[in-house]
């Protein structure tokens, strides 16, 4: 008789997503994750941060990890709650971590039990995608990551259903979210006084040139080494 061992360990990013899912609506995340739920818990977090770092810093990551498995709205507002909370780096570090950690656990969900449905349904798609994002799947995903412009999800599919590596995958995208997940944090940290007032951050400096043509730049660096060997090996 087969061991259910396999089909358990495929079946479970699926069952740790589904538990993500109903644990962020069963506690409001769907509904917390504004400009006016921060705000109004603006004051109840600083204090929690300050009482409990450790737990709040955890608490943080597994919460903006659970947002990303199940693609709720609102990543940027916890990022710049990240900035808020934490500071500049540290808010970025742990954004960056939870961001990393949901990432993840969708790529193991798409590539485990979802992976037939998803692949049935995408599968023009990929068969146009697979030969390049399997041989230089670091390359496309970093430069994928680094311009905010694509979705996330779709990002995380993409590299799930086309054949990309875990360990790549990961690297890549915790490397391509450095960049814009810091700027965003360094705006949530001065932020505090804005909420207060009943405002909202002015989020349109991401695109603004400065910040988006170095992400752009960054983005077109990462598909160097695609452009050269497809120069050095033309049928590749």
């Amino acid at each position: 008789m087969p061991s259910p061992m396999p089909s358990l360990r495929r079946a479970l990013p699926l069952l740790l997503l589904l538990a993500a899912l109903a644990a962020a609506y069963a506690f409001g995340l769907h509904r917390a994750l504004t400009w006016a739920g921060l705000a109004a818990r603006q004051q109840q977090l600083q204090a929690l941060v300050q009482a409990r770092p450790a737990a709040a810093a955890a608490g943080y990551v597994a919460i903006y990890a659970a947002a990303v498995a199940v693609s709720l709205p609102g990543a940027v507002v916890l990022t710049l709650a990240g900035g808020l909370l934490f500071g500049t780096l540290a808010g970025a570090a742990l954004a960056i971590g939870g961001a990393t950690l949901g990432a993840v656990l969708v790529f193991l969900a798409a590539r485990g039990a979802l992976g037939p449905l998803l692949t049935g349904r995408a599968l023009p798609l990929l068969a146009r995608l697979r030969p390049g994002m399997e041989r230089d799947g670091f390359s496309y995903v970093l430069a994928m990551r680094l311009v905010p412009v694509v979705p996330f999800w779709l990002v995380n599919l993409a590299a799930a259903l086309s054949g990309v590596r875990l360990l790549p995958y990961a690297a890549a995208t915790l490397l391509g979210i450095v960049p814009a997940t810091t700027v965003f944090a360094s705006i949530g940290a001065g932020i505090g006084q804005v909420l207060a007032a009943g405002g909202q951050p002015d989020l349109s400096v991401i695109l603004s040139p400065p910040v988006l043509l170095p992400l752009l730049g960054l983005a077109l660096l990462a598909l160097l080494p695609v452009a050269w060997r497809r120069w050095r090996t033309p049928d590749a």
